[in-house]
């Protein structure tokens, strides 16, 4: 048996926000899970659990990547359903942070767990050693800590502290299902206050506030640079702490103060009595406890019809207009990096170095303590706080060498791990390895696994097949080619469809099969919108045209190469970006895929092919509802509404994904899951034939704008959506077709340009587009 497969059955112990976010997202893996909590008072004796599951559908983000992933939680209660563990291979713990509580729920686990079966906690305070202290060796060998985060679904790390008993085959089992199936990047953790993210996490956070209350400095303005500039989620540290609960804080910092060693600098950095612990404890007691209370740092008020957002003044207490304040510092870090922030002398740029220097510092003075590895500490901020980069790579971004020095001109400690490295940086390439500097002070490679790597991996020491400041093409081995977009936001130009067009002739060059996809947060956000609207201003109407037919050609010249195409999307995949997978022979797509044709939220419609493949697959599916309407419908509600998948299972749902498509649910795997589809499919493959269809011309357009007309009236659509679901109607029901005649693939391509040319002409249309452009918000005229 593998060491996924030794994991077929979970229960989770505990349904508050934690145990029922594990208990989702292991449902989301296709795993069943029994989720028990304490008996309820009343008839229903296990209506804590009920209850829970009932929220998860609720709950925004969504813990369930599709909602039919709930039938594979079974609710229960300690009192009466213990029996359902009898078959459970992993019992996780998700109960009260309270000793007391662990050791009791522990002891009835005991008696009533199958022997062998692996038990785990929760826990992000409590030591390994105190959790299994006076327990059976039975128990403490079966025993780890797995360190979830907050949101489950979303947030990938997960923290594995192993005891020094913890059995090695319950361990792989831990890794691999969690690896596999729940989609995580596993980091081995010492048992250590805190393990790695939180020991720096909590410490990075104190210190941003309390050196915004030391300067004076408002929360947006605290926020505007540790933020963005520094690679942190927009949320900013205080924006955070709302999200987070800022109740949360006292029980945090008192946990970890009774769990620190004496020196460590924490305990300087926070004071139980200072302005920071005044701040937040008058916040509470007002109830200001962030976005689950009545606001935080930050609410939301509505004043005359209108929606506002209000800040917090740090000084008097009073609540005022949010403003966006703008610092020089924060644009120099834009066009110089780190460095640029923290050399730069005006208020921002001195509060992030007080803010950087404490915290990079502290997680150098760290290890060896908390991991032998600085990779995996980064690895931990990255996926467990959604830095951009780490701490380490942060040193390396502003020069070991300079980190050191300005350290011992400030008058401060430089930690050994950083003077060991001597002005060497601590991450370098050699060849097509990658290396990390040890504490040690010898590089090691960084381990790149057959089944798991990014893109990186295979480009390190390597030359491009052809590339251009839009597109890449890369050799990943085995016959195997990978399209890599790069543009901003890997919105597609005419430099896209230049590789697009020389991808589809690879064959040439010997290589059997293509995969596409990057490293980026975004597959790709579409078209470059940008473009049009520019040549749409100038009336360069052949340029467009000409531009809509190579988007066309070039796409169709993916779906019909001799050899497979495999798309391998991840975040964003929207518009054009959508319409280049719905052209590939198969899509291998992430988990955390987001797929729609939004076209029509600036006033066109997909024009490259999407239309066409959506109302084609519709109308080819086999099983589907009878007549010519349904499939038509179902193309047209679906690009008309713009819908956006919340998750890859979604996306199949909606027409996007097919039934043979696969769903990868790690990142670093999906790369390699796709190149091992597009393997598969090399061995015997035959392009597909260009197919017709049949639709029902304009008897079925008349209907669709019946619908849409209804809408109108409703308010709940304008006149000009109803101008472009009149041209998106046109096309999907086949023209001027006749419904005793089949309509080609190369006449919905022709429908599609006319649409989408009438349609780019519009004043409208173009306010739609330069509206979505100057602020990211699509405009309803």
């Amino acid at each position: 048996m593998s060491a996924v497969s030794a994991i077929r059955k979970v229960a989770v112990i505990g349904a508050g926000v934690m145990g029922s976010g594990i208990a989702a997202h292991v449902a989301n893996a296709g795993t069943p899970v029994v989720l028990l909590d304490i008996v309820a008072k009343g008839e229903r004796r296990s209506a804590l659990a009920e209850a829970a599951i009932e929220r998860l559908g609720k709950q925004s983000p969504a813990p369930l990547m599709d909602p039919r992933n709930v039938e594979r939680i079974t609710p229960g209660n300690l009192g009466d359903d213990l029996g359902l563990l009898a078959d459970c291979d992993w019992i996780c713990e998700a109960v009260l942070e309270n000793l007391a509580i662990k050791h009791a729920t522990y002891r009835t686990l005991e008696a009533a767990r199958r022997p062998g079966s692996i038990i785990t906690s929760n826990t992000s305070t409590i030591p390994l050693k105190a959790l299994v202290e006076g327990l059976p060796g039975s128990f403490v060998r079966d025993f780890a800590i797995t360190h979830f985060f907050n949101p489950v679904r979303y947030m990938r790390l997960l923290e594995v502290v192993p005891g020094p008993s913890t059995r090695a085959d319950a361990l792989a089992a831990l890794g691999g299902f969690a690896d596999e199936r729940l989609g995580k990047t596993v980091v081995r953790c010492k048992d250590t206050p805190g393990f790695i993210a939180n020991r720096i996490g909590i410490f990075w956070s104190t210190v941003a506030m309390v050196e915004a209350l030391a300067l004076g400095l408002s929360v947006e303005e605290a926020d505007a640079i540790v933020g963005a500039p520094m690679g942190i989620p927009k949320t900013g540290i205080f924006g955070l702490m709302d999200l987070t609960g800022i109740d949360l804080a006292p029980h945090i910092n008192d946990s970890m103060l009774k769990l620190l060693p004496a020196e460590d600098p924490f305990r300087i950095v926070f004071d139980a009595h200072g302005p920071l612990a005044r701040l937040i404890a008058d916040m509470i007691r007002e109830g200001h406890t962030g976005r689950k209370g009545k606001g935080g740092f930050y609410r939301l008020v509505t004043a005359d019809g209108e929606r506002r957002k209000e800040a917090r003044d740090l000084a008097t207490g009073a609540y005022r207009p949010a403003e966006k304040p703008e610092f020089e510092s924060a644009r120099a870090a834009r066009r110089g990096g780190l460095r640029a922030l923290v050399e730069h002398a005006d208020a921002g740029g001195r509060y992030a170095w007080r803010v950087l220097s404490q915290v990079l510092s502290y997680a150098a003075e760290l290890v060896p303590e908390i991991s032998d590895d600085v990779a995996a500490v980064d690895t931990a901020m990255r996926t467990g706080y959604a830095w951009k980069q780490g701490p380490f790579e942060q040193i390396d971004a502003l020069g070991t060498a300079w980190f050191a020095e300005r350290l011992a001109a400030d008058g401060r400690p430089v930690p050994p791990l950083l003077a060991a490295a001597a002005g060497r940086p601590f991450y370098r390439e050699a060849g097509a390895a990658a290396e990390v500097l040890s504490p040690a002070g010898r590089y090691v490679s960084i381990a790149v696994r057959p089944d798991a790597w990014r893109l990186a991996d295979k480009k390190r020491g390597r030359q491009p097949i052809a590339s251009n400041p839009s597109a890449s093409l890369w050799d990943v081995d085995d016959g195997v080619a990978c399209l890599e977009f790069h543009s901003k936001m890997n919105a597609i130009d005419a430099g896209t469809l230049a590789l697009v067009v020389r991808a589809a002739q690879l064959h040439r060059q010997g290589f059997k099969a293509l995969i596409i996809g990057n490293d980026g947060e975004n597959f790709s956000v579409g078209a470059n919108i940008g473009l049009a609207l520019f040549a749409a201003n100038a009336a360069m109407w052949p340029l467009l045209e000409q531009n809509v037919k190579a988007g066309q050609d070039a796409y169709l010249g993916l779906k019909y190469a001799p050899f497979p195409v495999v798309g391998a999307p991840a975040g964003m995949a929207l518009g054009g970006g959508c319409e280049i997978l719905l052209h590939c022979s198969a899509i291998q797509a992430h988990a955390e895929t987001y797929m729609g044709l939004v076209e029509t939220g600036v006033g066109i419609i997909p024009a490259w092919g999407g239309t066409k493949e959506m109302v084609s697959r519709a109308a080819l599916a086999p099983g589907r509802p009878g007549g010519l309407m349904p499939p038509v419908a179902q193309a047209f509600e679906t690009i008309s509404l713009a819908k956006i998948s919340r998750s890859a299972a979604e996306a199949r749902a909606l027409g996007f994904l097919r039934p043979g498509d696969g769903i990868t649910m790690n990142r670093d795997r999906l790369l390699a899951d796709a190149k091992a589809k597009a393997l598969d499919l090399a061995r015997d493959y035959q392009p597909p034939k260009p197919a017709e269809i049949v639709l029902p011309g304009p008897s079925g357009r008349v209907a669709l704008d019946l619908a849409v007309t209804g809408f109108v009236k409703a308010g709940k659509a304008s006149r000009h959506d109803q101008f472009v679901a009149r041209a998106l109607a046109t096309v999907v029901t086949g023209g001027g077709t006749d419904m005793t005649e089949a309509v080609s693939e190369k006449q919905l391509l022709a429908l599609e340009r006319e649409a989408f040319l009438a349609l780019i002409r519009l004043p409208k249309t173009l306010d739609r587009m330069e509206h979505t452009l100057a602020t990211g918000k699509p405009l309803r005229n």
